[in-house]
């Protein structure tokens, strides 16, 4: 299992709490729970619902963030047959 970096919201983070006004470069420069790209939809959504968050940071092995994923999307991929 691959270990889960959780990072308390910054300043900046607040100041751009509005995400219908981010783009996703704002959102991925803010400090926030972070999942590995290589972690199951299960564990994610177990960090999402523990943060409290409505969306998490996908990082790579080196730590650099690859993505952004909603609890929405990560509940489509739960639910879908494939």
């Amino acid at each position: 299992m691959t270990l889960v970096q959780m990072q308390p919201r910054t300043a900046h983070a607040d100041a751009h709490a509005n995400l219908a006004n981010r783009t996703v470069d704002d959102a991925m420069e803010a400090a926030g729970p972070q999942v590995c790209d290589d972690m199951t939809v299960e564990v994610a959504l177990a960090v999402m619902a523990s943060a409290r968050a409505d969306r998490l940071l996908v990082c790579d092995e080196d730590g650099l963030c690859t993505g952004l994923i909603t609890g929405a999307q990560l509940a489509a991929v739960r639910d879908s047959v494939a």
